[in-house]
Protein backbone atom coordinates (compact mmCIF):
# COMPACT_ATOMS: atom_id res chain seq x y z
CA UNK A 1 0.00 0.00 0.00
CA UNK A 2 2.29 3.18 -1.69
CA UNK A 3 0.15 6.17 -0.95
CA UNK A 4 3.67 8.65 -1.37
CA UNK A 5 1.33 11.84 -0.93
CA UNK A 6 4.75 13.60 -1.26
CA UNK A 7 6.11 11.60 -3.74
CA UNK A 8 6.78 15.03 -5.66
CA UNK A 9 7.51 16.91 -3.02
CA UNK A 10 11.37 18.09 -4.18
CA UNK A 11 10.17 19.57 -7.38
CA UNK A 12 11.18 23.50 -7.68
CA UNK A 13 7.52 25.59 -8.01
CA UNK A 14 5.75 28.31 -6.56
CA UNK A 15 3.59 26.22 -4.77
CA UNK A 16 6.60 23.95 -3.66
CA UNK A 17 8.76 26.92 -2.33
CA UNK A 18 5.53 28.35 -0.44
CA UNK A 19 6.03 28.84 3.40
CA UNK A 20 3.34 25.48 4.66
CA UNK A 21 1.74 28.17 7.05
CA UNK A 22 0.65 30.17 4.61
CA UNK A 23 -0.04 27.54 1.75
CA UNK A 24 -1.70 25.39 5.06
CA UNK A 25 -4.22 28.14 5.76
CA UNK A 26 -4.75 29.04 1.91
CA UNK A 27 -5.67 26.08 0.88
CA UNK A 28 -7.84 25.11 3.82
CA UNK A 29 -9.85 28.90 3.22
CA UNK A 30 -10.64 27.74 -0.25
CA UNK A 31 -11.76 24.38 0.13
CA UNK A 32 -14.33 25.44 2.79
CA UNK A 33 -15.36 28.00 0.19
CA UNK A 34 -15.51 25.49 -2.58
CA UNK A 35 -18.06 23.04 -0.02
CA UNK A 36 -20.20 26.56 0.13
CA UNK A 37 -20.73 26.47 -3.27
CA UNK A 38 -23.80 25.39 -4.42
CA UNK A 39 -24.47 27.03 -7.46
CA UNK A 40 -24.18 25.12 -11.06
CA UNK A 41 -22.94 28.47 -12.72
CA UNK A 42 -19.84 28.53 -10.17
CA UNK A 43 -18.54 25.35 -11.04
CA UNK A 44 -16.45 26.41 -14.03
CA UNK A 45 -14.89 28.53 -12.00
CA UNK A 46 -13.95 26.40 -9.60
CA UNK A 47 -12.61 23.91 -12.29
CA UNK A 48 -10.63 26.59 -13.48
CA UNK A 49 -8.92 27.52 -10.19
CA UNK A 50 -8.23 24.18 -9.02
CA UNK A 51 -6.84 23.10 -12.61
CA UNK A 52 -4.67 26.27 -12.59
CA UNK A 53 -3.32 25.59 -8.92
CA UNK A 54 -2.79 21.61 -10.16
CA UNK A 55 -0.55 22.74 -13.57
CA UNK A 56 1.46 25.59 -11.24
CA UNK A 57 2.12 22.62 -8.87
CA UNK A 58 4.00 21.07 -12.12
CA UNK A 59 2.68 17.13 -10.50
CA UNK A 60 1.95 15.00 -13.40
CA UNK A 61 -1.23 13.66 -14.23
CA UNK A 62 -0.87 10.45 -13.54
CA UNK A 63 -0.29 11.11 -10.17
CA UNK A 64 -3.94 13.13 -9.53
CA UNK A 65 -5.52 9.79 -11.86
CA UNK A 66 -3.91 7.44 -9.07
CA UNK A 67 -5.19 8.77 -6.00
CA UNK A 68 -8.97 9.68 -7.37
CA UNK A 69 -8.98 5.88 -8.08
CA UNK A 70 -10.55 5.14 -5.05
CA UNK A 71 -12.52 7.74 -4.20
CA UNK A 72 -13.74 6.96 -7.41
CA UNK A 73 -15.99 3.85 -6.36
CA UNK A 74 -17.62 6.09 -3.63
CA UNK A 75 -18.57 8.79 -6.80
CA UNK A 76 -19.15 5.60 -8.97
CA UNK A 77 -22.05 4.07 -6.48
CA UNK A 78 -23.93 7.77 -6.54
CA UNK A 79 -24.05 8.19 -10.11
CA UNK A 80 -25.83 4.88 -10.44
CA UNK A 81 -28.68 5.88 -7.47
CA UNK A 82 -28.72 9.64 -7.49
CA UNK A 83 -30.16 10.25 -11.13
CA UNK A 84 -33.02 7.35 -10.25
CA UNK A 85 -34.05 8.64 -6.88
CA UNK A 86 -33.34 12.42 -6.66
CA UNK A 87 -36.05 14.91 -7.67
CA UNK A 88 -39.46 14.70 -9.94
CA UNK A 89 -38.97 15.80 -13.40
CA UNK A 90 -38.05 13.11 -15.79
CA UNK A 91 -35.69 13.08 -17.97
CA UNK A 92 -35.89 10.08 -19.80
CA UNK A 93 -36.39 6.16 -18.86
CA UNK A 94 -34.58 3.69 -18.72
CA UNK A 95 -37.12 0.75 -18.84
CA UNK A 96 -39.23 1.12 -15.69
CA UNK A 97 -36.87 3.51 -13.88
CA UNK A 98 -37.11 7.14 -14.43
CA UNK A 99 -33.41 9.11 -15.13
CA UNK A 100 -34.59 12.56 -12.97
CA UNK A 101 -33.51 16.14 -13.50
CA UNK A 102 -32.42 17.20 -10.17
CA UNK A 103 -30.45 14.06 -9.74
CA UNK A 104 -28.47 14.58 -12.80
CA UNK A 105 -27.97 18.09 -11.54
CA UNK A 106 -27.42 17.69 -7.85
CA UNK A 107 -24.59 14.85 -9.48
CA UNK A 108 -22.89 17.25 -11.37
CA UNK A 109 -22.92 19.72 -8.31
CA UNK A 110 -21.14 17.05 -5.82
CA UNK A 111 -19.15 15.28 -8.40
CA UNK A 112 -17.82 18.50 -9.18
CA UNK A 113 -17.25 19.59 -5.94
CA UNK A 114 -15.45 16.57 -5.28
CA UNK A 115 -12.75 16.35 -7.79
CA UNK A 116 -11.71 19.85 -7.30
CA UNK A 117 -11.77 19.42 -3.16
CA UNK A 118 -9.97 16.68 -3.74
CA UNK A 119 -7.44 17.83 -5.77
CA UNK A 120 -6.91 20.72 -3.75
CA UNK A 121 -5.66 18.11 -0.81
CA UNK A 122 -3.87 16.48 -3.02
CA UNK A 123 -1.70 19.50 -4.16
CA UNK A 124 -1.25 20.49 -0.42
CA UNK A 125 0.45 17.53 0.36
CA UNK A 126 2.01 16.56 -2.79
CA UNK A 127 4.23 20.08 -2.99
CA UNK A 128 5.18 19.74 0.95
CA UNK A 129 6.72 16.85 2.95
CA UNK A 130 4.18 14.83 5.50
CA UNK A 131 6.18 15.77 8.00
CA UNK A 132 7.08 19.41 7.06
CA UNK A 133 2.78 19.80 6.88
CA UNK A 134 3.21 18.33 10.70
CA UNK A 135 5.27 21.23 11.66
CA UNK A 136 3.09 23.61 10.04
CA UNK A 137 0.02 22.65 12.14
CA UNK A 138 1.66 22.42 14.69
CA UNK A 139 2.81 26.22 14.52
CA UNK A 140 -0.59 27.29 13.73
CA UNK A 141 -1.30 26.00 17.24
CA UNK A 142 -2.56 22.19 16.34
CA UNK A 143 -2.25 19.96 19.87
CA UNK A 144 0.84 18.40 19.72
CA UNK A 145 -1.39 14.97 20.57
CA UNK A 146 -3.26 15.06 17.90
CA UNK A 147 -0.61 16.06 15.70
CA UNK A 148 1.26 12.95 16.40
CA UNK A 149 -2.03 10.76 15.83
CA UNK A 150 -1.99 12.20 12.43
CA UNK A 151 1.53 11.38 11.88
CA UNK A 152 1.35 7.42 13.51
CA UNK A 153 -1.85 7.08 11.21
CA UNK A 154 0.01 7.76 8.29
CA UNK A 155 2.88 6.24 8.81
CA UNK A 156 1.21 2.79 9.77
CA UNK A 157 -1.14 2.71 6.82
CA UNK A 158 1.92 1.85 5.03
CA UNK A 159 2.77 -1.05 7.53
CA UNK A 160 -0.99 -2.29 7.27
CA UNK A 161 -1.49 -2.22 3.76
CA UNK A 162 2.34 -4.30 3.95
CA UNK A 163 0.30 -6.70 6.19
CA UNK A 164 -2.49 -7.01 4.54
CA UNK A 165 -0.79 -7.83 0.90
CA UNK A 166 0.87 -10.57 2.63
CA UNK A 167 -1.89 -11.96 3.58
CA UNK A 168 -3.69 -11.54 0.78
CA UNK A 169 -0.74 -13.44 -1.17
CA UNK A 170 -0.98 -16.42 1.29
CA UNK A 171 -4.61 -17.05 0.73
CA UNK A 172 -3.79 -16.97 -2.99
CA UNK A 173 -1.09 -19.32 -2.50
CA UNK A 174 -3.54 -21.54 -0.74
CA UNK A 175 -6.16 -21.42 -3.92
CA UNK A 176 -8.21 -18.64 -2.41
CA UNK A 177 -10.99 -17.61 -5.28
CA UNK A 178 -13.22 -14.93 -4.94
CA UNK A 179 -15.73 -16.23 -6.95
CA UNK A 180 -18.71 -17.28 -4.56
CA UNK A 181 -20.35 -15.66 -1.42
CA UNK A 182 -18.71 -18.23 0.88
CA UNK A 183 -15.18 -15.86 -0.20
CA UNK A 184 -16.84 -13.45 1.89
CA UNK A 185 -16.81 -14.88 5.22
CA UNK A 186 -12.87 -15.36 4.68
CA UNK A 187 -12.48 -11.85 3.72
CA UNK A 188 -14.07 -10.70 6.93
CA UNK A 189 -12.37 -12.83 8.41
CA UNK A 190 -9.03 -11.36 6.77
CA UNK A 191 -9.95 -7.83 8.02
CA UNK A 192 -10.89 -8.97 11.55
CA UNK A 193 -7.15 -10.16 11.68
CA UNK A 194 -5.83 -7.12 10.17
CA UNK A 195 -8.09 -5.01 12.59
CA UNK A 196 -6.31 -7.25 16.07
CA UNK A 197 -3.07 -6.91 14.63
CA UNK A 198 -3.43 -2.96 14.32
CA UNK A 199 -4.48 -2.74 17.71
CA UNK A 200 -2.22 -4.85 19.42
CA UNK A 201 0.63 -3.07 17.13
CA UNK A 202 -0.52 0.09 18.23
CA UNK A 203 -0.67 -0.67 21.80
CA UNK A 204 2.87 -2.26 21.53
CA UNK A 205 3.73 1.60 20.22
CA UNK A 206 2.15 3.11 22.80
CA UNK A 207 3.92 1.48 25.29
CA UNK A 208 7.31 1.75 23.99
CA UNK A 209 7.05 5.17 23.75
CA UNK A 210 6.11 5.77 27.30
CA UNK A 211 9.25 3.66 28.25
CA UNK A 212 10.97 6.28 26.33
CA UNK A 213 9.45 8.96 28.09
CA UNK A 214 6.68 10.26 25.68
CA UNK A 215 4.11 12.11 27.76
CA UNK A 216 6.11 13.69 30.46
CA UNK A 217 7.64 17.18 31.53
CA UNK A 218 9.91 17.42 28.97
CA UNK A 219 10.03 14.12 27.00
CA UNK A 220 8.71 16.00 24.21
CA UNK A 221 9.31 19.26 22.18
CA UNK A 222 6.24 22.13 22.76
CA UNK A 223 6.36 22.93 19.35
CA UNK A 224 8.35 23.72 16.35
CA UNK A 225 11.50 25.89 17.01
CA UNK A 226 10.82 29.68 15.86
CA UNK A 227 13.59 29.08 13.35
CA UNK A 228 11.94 26.02 11.86
CA UNK A 229 9.59 27.94 8.69
CA UNK A 230 10.84 31.71 7.51
CA UNK A 231 7.76 33.42 5.33
CA UNK A 232 8.68 35.88 2.78
CA UNK A 233 6.80 38.91 1.14
CA UNK A 234 5.96 36.47 -1.41
CA UNK A 235 4.13 34.03 0.98
CA UNK A 236 1.85 36.48 2.26
CA UNK A 237 0.72 37.00 -1.36
CA UNK A 238 -0.24 33.87 -2.10
CA UNK A 239 -1.93 33.84 0.75
CA UNK A 240 -4.06 36.74 -0.02
CA UNK A 241 -4.64 35.89 -3.42
CA UNK A 242 -5.93 32.72 -2.64
CA UNK A 243 -8.08 34.11 0.28
CA UNK A 244 -9.41 36.57 -2.46
CA UNK A 245 -10.71 34.05 -4.39
CA UNK A 246 -12.59 32.11 -1.51
CA UNK A 247 -13.97 35.31 -0.68
CA UNK A 248 -15.13 35.88 -4.38
CA UNK A 249 -16.67 32.42 -4.68
CA UNK A 250 -18.47 32.93 -0.94
CA UNK A 251 -19.50 36.48 -2.03
CA UNK A 252 -21.15 35.02 -5.75
CA UNK A 253 -22.67 32.24 -4.13
CA UNK A 254 -24.86 34.75 -1.59
CA UNK A 255 -25.75 36.79 -4.58
CA UNK A 256 -26.97 34.27 -7.10
CA UNK A 257 -28.96 32.51 -3.88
Amino acid sequence: MKLQLDEYAYLNTPLHRWDPRYKLISFMVLIFAFSFVHSLYLLPGMVAVSGTLYIVSSLPLSFLLARLRLPGFFLLMMAVLLPFLSGQNALFYLGPLAVKQEGCLDLLLISVKFLCILTLVIILFGTTPFLTNIKAMRALGLSSILADMILFSYRYLYDIGDKLKTMETAMKLRGFLRRNLKSLGTLASLAGTILVRSYEQSDRVYKAMILRGYGQAGGTRSGPRRDEFQAYPRDLAGLLVLVFIAVAFVVAEICLR
